[in-house]
């Protein structure tokens, strides 16, 4: 099936087809109309707002091999939806199918060998509850309601990443189900061209519904924020670009608005996932500089450490924009800009950020894996969150402006994950040098493009006839 020709709706079948397909599924199907159905439809972002056909909740793999081969052989659009995190809104679609993986929620975690074998519905909040109960952890990602599945699959960044590597160097094994409804095992040694292809290339190959993760023994940190007030911004960022100069693996950290809904305030967020000790000494000149507002920055569970980072704030019905770029250097010139553009915000839920990307995760050849973001610098996004139509333009049209005013600034480099739809070059320019194998592997394991709602890799035209 070709992608041009995903063009029918739920509307358009047979409703006696329907529910003979609903009474096959060990879960269950949502249909317009059902009593759950709206909030079965939403996903975590409510600027996406589209009215999906049908919403599989599948309770096992066979209910997603179910879905996968009603989709195609009915000619329907799919969106896959995990945790329901993406930023451009792939978890879902209008009129077509949503095949929800929501539910499976299984983990079995082997403390001998130090490996967790986890389903596709597990969020990071799950998973790390359930490997601190053994004095485990993987470095997933840094909010808890995201999905580890769409987390992963995108390269997945998060507190423990410059200690050790993203959440897909850490990824021994995955099972996947492919487009034409069969299941393929891939890892180092059985189908290494797709193991490489879904450590980074999103969900372009199929539908992974378990992951197998390599362990880590860690369970405290020394973890929390120091806050200051705005008008220090451009001193603050000046001070975190030295303190990160030379900060060991152990250390991560951002900075950037904390956005309040009353009165914004800067922050400097930190992970010291070491040595107590130690981390009191590495994180002093932190806590020494300045005169900040609040400081939270103590040890503390990694559990605590998880959940103190919430990428939204305390609303609900949330909407959001965002739009990102990596900095190679951190110059004066650019801090300026940054703080330039915030003082220019129309609202206290507008806000940029700066994520100190170095440690494990950069020491990885790009060409290891499809994730190639491996240069040691600054992840930026400048984001807002706004709720109903109020502020909804002025809010955006700020993003993007700030967004603008750093380009000069920005090195080659982006973060698969934390892009929207923004176009097939930005999607190029996030995979560099691997796009090619990338779209040789999509020819090969998704040619009509059936899965085609993620950050897309088109696989060539003569594949699409």
């Amino acid at each position: 099936m070709a992608s041009s020709a995903q063009s029918k709706t739920i509307l358009m079948l047979d409703a006696a087809m329907i529910r003979k397909f609903a009474s096959g599924l060990n879960g269950h199907l949502v249909l317009p109309g059902d009593d759950v159905y709206e909030s079965a439809r939403r996903v975590w972002n409510w600027a996406v707002d589209v009215r999906p056909g049908m919403i599989v909740r599948c309770a096992n793999r066979d209910d997603v091999i179910r879905a996968v081969d009603f989709a195609r052989s009915n000619d329907l659009v799919v969106a896959v939806r995990a945790g329901g995190h993406s930023y451009a809104g792939h978890s879902t679609c209008n009129g077509g199918i949503v095949i929800d993986l929501s539910l499976m929620k299984a983990i079995r975690i082997d403390n001998h060998k130090l490996i967790a074998h986890v389903q596709a519905g597990v969020t990071n909040g799950e998973f790390d509850a359930r490997t601190q109960s053994f004095g485990l952890a993987a470095p997933l990602g840094a909010c808890p309601a995201t999905g580890i599945a769409g987390l992963t699959l995108g390269g997945g960044l998060g507190w423990l990443s410059a200690k050790h590597g993203a959440s897909c160097d850490n990824l021994l094994a995955v099972e996947i189900v492919m487009a034409d409804g069969s299941i393929n095992h891939a890892n180092t040694n059985q189908e290494p061209d797709l193991f490489w292809g879904v450590r980074g290339g999103t969900g372009n190959f199929g539908i992974v519904t378990d992951f197998s993760y390599r362990l880590h023994p860690i369970t405290q940190a020394w973890g929390g924020m120091r806050v200051y007030p705005l008008s220090q911004g451009r001193e603050v960022l000046r001070f975190f670009r030295e303190f990160t100069a030379a900060a060991p693996d152990e250390l991560s950290t951002q900075a950037g608005i904390v956005p309040l809904p009353d009165e914004p305030a800067f922050g400097i967020m930190v992970c010291y996932a070491g040595d107590i000790r130690a981390g009191e000494r590495i994180l002093k000149p932190l806590r020494s500089f300045g005169q900040p507002v609040s400081d939270s920055i103590r040890p503390m569970g990694l559990l605590e450490v998880q959940s103190s980072h919430a990428d939204v704030p305390a609303l609900e019905q949330v909407c959001f924009h965002q739009k990102s770029g990596f900095l190679r250097e951190l110059t004066d010139a650019a801090i300026d800009v940054i703080i330039e553009k915030l003082a220019e915000a129309p609202s206290p839920l507008c806000g940029s950020t700066l994520w100190h990307h170095h440690g494990a995760v950069c020491r990885i050849a790009p060409q290891k894996t499809a994730f190639n973001f491996r240069e040691v610098g600054y992840y930026f996004w400048t984001q807002t969150f706004w709720q109903g139509p109020s502020g909804r333009d002025s809010s955006i049209e700020w993003v993007n402006r700030s967004w603008d005013s750093l380009r000069p600034f920005f090195s080659p480099g982006l973060y698969i994950n934390q892009i929207g739809e923004e176009g097939e070059e930005r999607i190029r320019a996030a995979y560099g040098g691997n796009y090619d194998r990338l779209v040789a592997l999509k020819n090969k394991y998704d040619p009509t493009n059936f899965f085609r709602l993620n950050q897309n890799i088109k696989p060539t035209e003569r594949m699409l006839r």
